[in-house]
């Protein structure tokens, strides 16, 4: 039996399609199918071309046509409205190879948002560069618009393997000199950090980079990019974690620390939730079990708040 468009948002079922190309446009395409049947009908239309009219826009510039699909008033942006543009910024580093319980692991998890995302943009004709770094930038591709441009950065994703170390603070700071304009920056990251030996220290190394990019005048959205083990430690019986960078290895009763480990595991992601806050960058959570759509409306939300 052929699979709906809602099947290809699954993680498990995009993870047994061999082409990155056609993973971004399966997921791309099960979500636009979604967007048509839900209450956010509409934003499919004037994602990068439209915005919503409000009161004091010129009414020679409403879009009958959207009118007519939506029964909602949006309006054709100007040129300038529209070039604003986006990296997307790729963490590569050993942590995020992490996989449990058979699941996509946080790499695949994050290529298959970045492809999407690449995909999604260039067909609305929006410039979209890449980054790829783990201990530092690995690959680097300057946006464009164009269709060839897409085959570039899906080759260049599909090529990436988790490796090196993390220096995350140090590559932001080095990605956010090298963006001349203010651009959007989407992060895709498991904001896991080495370059410090306590986590506080790293935490405040990568907030000291995302500062940077507010300071350049940047629009930012994190996705924090965890396995969902990761989040609640759902393991039974003892277990051997190995460090996939430094290849320490603990073993540990999960059931004994699982209360605390989880406490600790909110407490990362919302010390980093309100560094972006206070940034006025958006910060969202996914795990490689959520199904694509999810990350990618918040996506959406967050982009037409923008423009």
């Amino acid at each position: 039996m052929p699979l709906t468009p809602e099947q290809y948002l699954r993680p498990d079922v995009i993870q047994q399609i061999k082409r990155l190309d056609l993973k971004a446009r399966f997921i791309v395409e099960g979500f636009l199918a979604g967007l048509h049947r839900s209450p956010f009908h509409g934003f499919s239309v004037e994602f990068s071309e439209h915005r919503k009219y409000t009161p004091g826009d010129d009414l020679r510039r409403i879009d009958w046509g959207v009118y007519g699909k939506t029964d909602r008033y949006y309006i054709k942006k100007f040129e300038a409205e529209t070039n604003v543009e986006t990296y997307l910024l790729v963490d590569a580093s050993g942590s995020m190879g992490y996989a449990a319980g058979g699941r996509m692991s946080k790499m695949d998890y994050a290529i298959c948002m970045a492809a999407a995302l690449g995909y999604m943009m260039i067909s609305q004709l929006d410039p979209v560069g890449l980054f790829v770094f783990d201990e530092k930038v690995r690959s680097f591709l300057p946006p464009r618009s164009k269709r060839a441009h897409l085959t570039n950065i899906l080759s260049t994703l599909a090529r990436t393997q988790p490796a090196g170390p993390t220096r995350l603070g140090a590559c932001l700071h080095e990605i956010a000199a090298r963006i001349p304009k203010r651009s959007l920056v989407i992060l895709l990251s498991d904001l896991l950090d080495e370059e410090s030996d306590s986590q506080e220290d790293s935490q405040e190394a990568v907030n000291q980079a995302l500062h940077h990019f507010h300071h350049g005048g940047h629009d930012l959205i994190v996705f924090q990019v965890l396995d969902h083990s990761e989040i609640e430690l759902d393991f039974q019986g003892q277990v051997r974690f190995e460090d996939p960078e430094t290849r320490q290895e603990l073993q540990v009763d999960p059931e004994a620390m699982r209360a605390v480990y989880r406490q600790q595991v909110r407490e990362f992601i919302e010390t980093y939730r309100q560094q972006c806050q206070s940034i006025r960058a958006d910060f969202v959570t996914i795990d490689n079990a959520m199904t694509f759509d999810k990350a990618l409306l918040e996506f959406l939300l967050q982009r037409q708040s923008r423009y």
